[in-house]
């Protein structure tokens, strides 16, 4: 039943009969009285429903608001039978036990027969009533047995349109929620949503009902749409990693871990298995060499000259083996983490903060546990000799890389040791170059978060950064010497030769971030296995990691099966080994995807704030032509980004760069460069 105008239209011609009827379409809405309530109800298609015969010799006219019936919403509403009619009705069908015709059952209710009356008791009938039966043009009473049961549906039915209607209105509001004030099936919706936002749920995933509530707000199927409003709902931290949900690093660590860490810390001054061996090197000047903010310190340098005249490189590394045992808890809770987690907002230690930046870091002034590795350089800089043992260390200080910048350029008389330092080193760097070491040194940005805002720091190559990586690296060339030398299966480090462009087109490309970027697009990925293989990159026979053993865990394993060489124990075999690192190699690799997801999100936080600007940028390489995508350079940033670039961009060509479209909660950033 349709209203058009004011007037009641949908009369068709039913065969040869000429009968007036009501034909409903489907999703058309009425709002009239109905039974006894004023309402708003969408008929199902129903065709041919028989109102009233037609007087002799009348044609059906096109709308019911025409002759004979002139029927109108308020004729209608005016015809529709009081509740205490209905009542009496129900009363009076119960009592006969026999169905009435639609004409019978509007003289009953309505005391008349007239079409208008006929059209309202039709609607009545028809509509959400449970009182009487409609069917086949007869109307029968319900028992009260059969009431019972409908009208506890319609309670709920009812209930359940309520809570549908305040879900909708909270939804809409986009206000902070009080968990509290909900009800269960709300915080399930609210759980569910949040699933969904984190991707542990597909949209199909989702309950049907919330599926139609948020498509009713035009919120489509996407998790970015969700995540604004969760965040509006004040239910999501808008700087959530999906990644992260799940993985060890969102739980933290459990009350009974901390405890043991508490127990080890307590006793970290008692005398452990193997202190009486340790060469006690206190009186040596050693040195840390850190961030200003790094507080997990691993590792420590000191320069030796001998009374003959030969110069010692000493290298340092925290020893938190001493504490942990292989398969203890928190050993296999380090397993479990891999390795330390870095980022914007801080750091996920491997092991408990009271540990790690306590009783296991090489603190200045403080008598600490170390494994130290000596080396002399012959005069081409390859190792000359060297020797790895268990010793005490007491820094004397701590230098920022600033402070150790300054010392090596100024070379004090009375602290000139970093200055020596660098000489050496510099010499074993020249060795490795000239072996086919590749040194690509940039000045590298990254975002940092301090109470929810991005901030940009950019490190730069400096001589006490170069001079400290150069030590590292050194350190673990000598492990896996010595590793070599004793048949001892570690977690070696290797990378395959690279095809690199010939050295005249290399030359030909612009010096620093493009060339660069041209050899790095040759190289391979770094590979991890039992036995010793060439670093092409580092220009090593032999690489392993093993200075940051509270960091990584795989530099613990390295301690442990050096260890157990120079005990006279017995280090585990390439099999154990290899089952050990597959252990935690996929904790570790699962770390760095969490730390890139946490960083790519950052620069979109960033680039938020800074949409508006504008910036300089040198084109590297074409990632995608086809797309016109492109990896350029931003000095100002020390950033290799993505970005949309002119078509045929050569390496080299400058680009003004904009952001065309940002959003850090759909994980969206596009850059543009246009030719500068």
């Amino acid at each position: 039943m349709v209203f058009h105008n004011g007037d009641l239209v949908g009369l068709q011609d039913h065969r040869s009969t000429h009968l007036a009827v009501v034909e409903a379409v489907q999703g058309s809405k009425l709002r009239l009285r109905v039974g006894f309530e004023a309402k708003s109800q969408v008929l199902p298609q129903r065709q041919l429903q028989l109102i009233c015969p037609l007087p002799s010799g009348v044609e059906p006219p096109q709308r019911l608001g025409a002759f004979p019936w002139k029927l109108t919403a308020e004729r209608l509403v005016a015809a529709a039978p009081s509740r205490s009619a209905w009542g009496a009705g129900w009363l009076l069908l119960q009592e006969a036990d026999q169905p009435l015709s639609l004409a019978e059952f509007s003289d009953l209710v309505c005391g008349q027969q007239e079409p208008e009356a006929l059209a309202a008791c039709w609607l009545a009938l028809v509509g959400p009533q449970q009182w009487f039966r409609f069917k086949q043009g007869e109307v029968e009473a319900r028992s009260l047995e059969e009431l019972k049961p409908l009208r506890r549906e319609r309670r709920l039915k009812a209930i359940a349109l309520q809570e549908e209607q305040r879900w909708l209105a909270l939804l809409r509001a986009r206000t902070p929620l009080d968990p509290s004030s909900l009800s269960a099936s709300m915080l399930e919706r609210l759980a569910s949503l949040k699933a969904f936002a984190s991707a542990e749920l597909e949209f199909t995933d989702l309950d049907e009902a919330l599926r139609q509530s948020l498509s009713s707000l035009h919120l489509g199927q996407e998790r970015g749409p969700i995540r604004h409003l969760l965040v509006d709902l004040g239910q999501w931290d808008p700087h959530q990693l999906v990644t992260m949900a799940g993985t060890t690093w969102s739980s933290g660590f459990s009350a009974e871990l901390l405890e043991l860490a508490q127990c080890l810390d307590a006793s970290a001054a008692e005398e452990q298995p193997g202190d009486l061996e340790r060469l006690d090197l206190t009186a040596q000047r050693v040195v840390t060499v850190d961030d200003d903010d790094t507080r997990d310190i691993d590792d420590a340098l000191a320069y030796e000259r001998l009374a003959d005249g030969r110069e010692r490189i000493w290298i340092h590394v925290a020893d938190p083996g001493r504490l942990i045992p292989a398969g203890s808890p928190l050993d296999l809770e380090a397993r479990r983490r891999g390795s330390s987690l870095y980022l914007a907002q801080g750091n996920l230690p491997m092991f408990p903060e009271l540990l790690s930046t306590g009783v296991f870091s090489l603190r200045a002034s403080q008598r600490c546990a170390a494994w130290s590795t000596w080396v002399e350089l012959a005069e081409d800089g390859d190792i000359a000799a060297y020797g790895i043992q268990r010793s005490w260390v007491k820094p004397i200080y701590r230098l920022s890389y600033s402070d150790a910048d300054d010392l090596i350029e100024l070379a004090p008389p009375q602290d000139s040791d970093l200055a020596d330092l660098d000489q050496l080193l510099r010499r074993r760097r020249d060795w490795r170059l000239q072996r086919g070491a590749l040194q690509m040194d940039l000045a590298e940005g990254r975002i940092r978060a301090h109470d929810g805002d991005p901030t940009l720091e950019i490190t730069e190559p400096s001589p006490s950064r170069q001079l400290v990586a150069e030590a590292m690296i050194l350190a673990g060339a000598v492990a896996a010497r010595f590793g070599q030398e004793n048949a001892l299966a570690l977690p070696y480090r290797s990378q395959l030769p690279a095809d690199l462009p010939p050295p005249a087109q290399l030359e030909a490309l612009p010096d620093g971030a493009v060339r660069f970027a041209a050899i790095k697009r040759c190289l391979s990925r770094g590979l991890m296995g039992t036995a010793p293989a060439a670093h092409f990159s580092l220009g090593l026979p032999a690489y392993v990691q093993t200075t940051s053993p509270i960091r990584r865990y795989g530099d613990l394993v390295v301690q442990r099966q050096i260890a157990a060489q120079l005990d006279g124990g017995i280090p585990l075999a390439e099999p154990a080994l290899q089952e050990l690192i597959e252990s935690f190699d996929a904790a570790v690799r699962e770390g760095i995807g969490i730390a890139r997801e946490d960083q790519r999100h950052w620069q979109q936080v960033w680039f938020e704030a800074h949409k508006g600007e504008q910036w300089r940028a040198q084109f590297l390489r074409w990632l995608r032509p086809q797309d016109r995508l492109g990896l350029v350079r931003i000095d100002e940033l020390a950033m290799d980004l993505a970005a949309e670039c002119p078509a045929g961009c050569e390496p080299g060509a400058l680009l003004l760069l904009r952001v065309q479209q940002v959003d850090s909660l759909r994980d969206q950033l596009r850059l543009i460069a246009a030719a500068s």
